[in-house]
């Protein structure tokens, strides 16, 4: 049987609820997702969008990434709800901490890793994630980060800037028509870090909403951490 590849479909993985604790004493709410058969080529940790504005581990790039990578690119998703945080899977314990105390969940998640021996992890962040992920990201190992659609509200230039020695590969999308940061103005505000490699997305919005926009965040995912899976199928055998 043929299935198309879109929306929620949901391809072959081991999928396991896990709890991650915090340096803090919080228990979060977290899901594995590791390639059916195959160990994993590479290890996207995933930090969602604002909590205040409905972000959590469904939020549906997200999702979406842990629901087909595994399958059609051999990476492992460990995906989690930040501090106080409800989704389908449950909910976090704590309260939100205004993108300072999510740094102790960041590191959680990053010690789960490394206790499970997960390779080559990547933090892909969205929206209010990449703050996180810039803010906290150089206190841990890894091997890159993906920004996908970065405000910038709460990094302040200096954050940025401490980037520029970083030895770890740094990719931001920057949709095009984003509520909060377009292209011209990214160039600018990420210009103390040149070595961050900006990805203008023609047509693209800051939710990514819709299979292309969802397609091609994917695939420059995948085009960091597994590019031989490339290009995507859109048909599932």
């Amino acid at each position: 049987m043929t299935t198309e590849i879109r929306g929620a479909v949901e391809l072959p993985a081991r999928r396991e609820n896990v709890e991650l604790r915090t340096s803090d004493g919080l228990s979060l709410v977290a899901e594995l997702s590791l390639p059916l058969t195959a160990e994993p080529v590479a290890t996207m940790v995933a930090l969602h969008p604002l909590p205040t504005h409905g972000g959590f581990m469904d939020s549906h790039i997200i999702k979406k990434a842990a629901l087909r990578l595994p399958a059609l690119a051999d990476i492992a998703v460990l995906r989690f709800n930040f501090r106080g945080v409800t989704s389908p899977h449950g909910t976090s314990q704590g309260e939100f901490g205004a993108g300072i105390d999510e740094q102790h969940d960041l590191s959680a998640a990053m010690d789960f890793v490394a206790q499970r021996g997960l390779p080559h992890p990547w933090v892909v962040g969205w929206s209010f994630g990449t703050e996180v992920a810039l803010k906290y990201g150089r206190a841990h190992y890894l091997d890159g980060m993906i920004l996908l659609s970065p405000p910038l509200h709460r990094t302040s230039p200096e954050e940025v800037g401490a980037w520029a020695d970083s030895d770890v590969k740094v990719v931001a999308l920057i949709p095009e028509l984003d509520d909060f940061l377009r292209p011209a103005e990214a160039a600018e505000r990420f210009a103390a870090a040149p070595n961050i490699e900006l990805v203008n997305v023609e047509g693209g919005k800051h939710l990514w909403v819709g299979e292309t926009q969802t397609y091609r965040v994917l695939s420059e995912i995948v085009q960091r951490l597994n590019p031989a899976a490339l290009p995507l199928p859109d048909v599932w055998q």
